[in-house]
């Protein structure tokens, strides 16, 4: 199953975010202990002040190609795991993310 969900306003993804990662990328689909997928995310800023959030957004909106305004945290904003929603077509959102995150190969997390 996806980690996003589609909406008429863009798509809503649900993150795994790793900060000081050592570069900004996006790490593919990982399926947590609860049976969840997310969209692993790598920034290389730190979790403080808010700077490992606006890499996050800088990053999506760079692969998605949206401006980075389209890029909101709904949710985990002081978590690793996120709910974000990036306004645009879902349908074309929803193709790039599939291209992004298949070109690595999805891993579970025990």
């Amino acid at each position: 199953m996806d980690p996003w969900r589609y909406s008429t306003e863009g798509i809503s993804i649900a993150l795994r975010v790793t900060p000081r990662g050592g570069r900004d990328d996006i790490d593919g689909i990982e399926t947590l202990a609860n049976g969840r997928s997310v969209v692993k995310v790598r920034v290389r800023a730190i979790a403080d002040g808010g700077e490992a959030n606006r890499a996050v957004t800088e990053l999506l909106a760079k692969v998605l190609g949206v401006p980075k305004a389209r890029v909101k945290i709904l949710s985990g904003t002081t978590s690793r795991l996120k709910q974000v929603a990036v306004g645009g077509d879902p349908k074309i959102l929803g193709e790039t993310l599939r291209k992004v995150t298949a070109a690595k190969p999805e891993k579970t997390k025990d």
